[in-house]
């Protein structure tokens, strides 16, 4: 019988290499094996489709030419809602773009587009063509790109049909081109707006409340606090759903790379290559705060803030798997220490903007009815 060819011997360094292989092949399959141990039983199929994560910074236009092709694809579905595009004036002359979505035949419908929509509405109670609740909405998407196509979104859509109420979207200046305070600064002007005009916009200026996702959640934070501190219009909840409010996410590198499964401080962990990491929200922070600017005040990430006592009731909403959660939950105990009713919800086994890619699972669909049943409750007050 042949025998088989005799390999020559390996040299010290070829041994090195392979089990160099070999070993880093076990620690993908263990990493793996963890990640899936971590993520939600229901998202895991997700999870695993999800592409390989990019660096929206590296070509922002072609980011935001992406993200408003893919909403184009499928337009948002406006069944029994209005909506009309107003435009506010800064003080250096341009105009900041809001839009502002109504129930189909609710109060303010059919105005002119000045902001001076309808009657006078804002004694009467709720109801068809009545005075409703105002929930002023800031999208996300890292304070650079994010915004929804006109008339088109979704989230506010969903609220104003759900509440019901008047839900406001703000086109705030985005980074890098306009850094902070800019985008800060347009959405407490567009409160400023709605409080004024409470009448034309058909809504009651005592039940006015701020939401927004990620970036929308840290500016809806930011802006609680500059209303408190500049004496401006009455809040009466703040809803936080992952808010990015803390410019610190992601500055402990060797915490980070161990929060994406070790591979490295740049997050390229099994988690990490697929998922939002503390080195993408560091990225943001880069180009959303001036150049030079060593500290992020309170305005621009509300965790900075030292005091929180006299702001509105909050809701804070956290997920698992996303590198932002600690510093919302910190933040939630700092509100409630400071005599703030707040609730919070964490979604276990959920990663950062999880909904958009697994929508239909019963954990998204629990998300987001807790998330509008708190801003329902906020505005729609049972009286004992």
């Amino acid at each position: 019988m042949s025998a088989q060819p005799e390999m020559p011997p390996r040299t010290a360094m070829e041994h090195r290499t392979a089990m160099q292989h070999q070993n880093a092949t076990e620690y993908r399959t263990v990493t793996e094996h963890q990640t899936a141990m971590r993520v939600h039983p229901e998202l895991r199929s997700a999870f695993e489709s999800l592409p390989q994560f990019s660096d929206p910074y590296e070509d922002i236009e072609a980011a935001r030419e992406g993200f408003h092709a893919m909403l184009a694809a499928v337009p948002a579905d406006r069944t029994g809602v209005d909506s009309e595009r107003c435009e506010i004036p800064r003080a250096d002359g341009s105009a900041l773009m809001v839009e502002v979505y109504r129930p189909e035949g609710g109060a303010g419908s059919g105005g002119s587009g000045d902001g001076e929509l309808g009657q006078d509405v804002r004694t009467a109670d709720d109801g068809a063509g009545r005075a409703l609740p105002a929930v002023l909405h800031f999208h996300g998407g890292g304070y650079a790109l994010g915004r929804s196509l006109p008339g088109q979104d979704r989230a506010a859509i969903a609220l104003c049909r759900e509440l019901p109420a008047v839900v406001i979207t703000v086109e705030y200046r985005l980074a890098p081109e306009h850094r902070y305070p800019a985008g800060v600064e347009d959405c407490y002007l567009a409160l400023e707006w709605a409080a004024e005009r409470a009448g034309g916009l058909g809504i009651d200026p005592a039940r006015i409340a701020l939401t927004g996702k990620s970036a929308g959640g840290g500016l809806s934070a930011a802006v609680a606090l500059m209303a408190r501190d500049r004496g401006g219009p009455a809040i009466v909840h703040q809803s936080l759903c992952v808010p990015d409010l803390d410019d610190r996410v992601g500055a402990d590198e060797a915490a980070d790379a161990g929060w994406a499964n070790g591979e490295g401080a740049d997050g390229e962990g099994a988690l990490g290559a697929r998922v939002t990491t503390g080195r993408s929200v560091r990225r943001s922070w880069e180009h959303y705060l001036p150049e030079g600017m060593a500290t992020a005040d309170a305005y621009a990430a509300a965790a900075r803030a030292t005091d929180l006592s006299g702001l509105p009731p909050a809701y804070v909403l956290v997920c698992d798997l996303d590198p932002m959660r600690d510093a919302g939950l910190a933040y939630a105990r700092r509100l409630m220490d400071a005599g703030v009713p707040v609730t919070v919800r964490n979604v276990p086994g959920a990663w950062h903007g999880f909904e958009l890619f697994a929508p239909e699972t019963r954990v998204a669909k629990e998300m987001t009815a807790h998330w509008t049943g708190q801003l329902r409750a906020a505005l729609y007050p049972v009286v004992g």
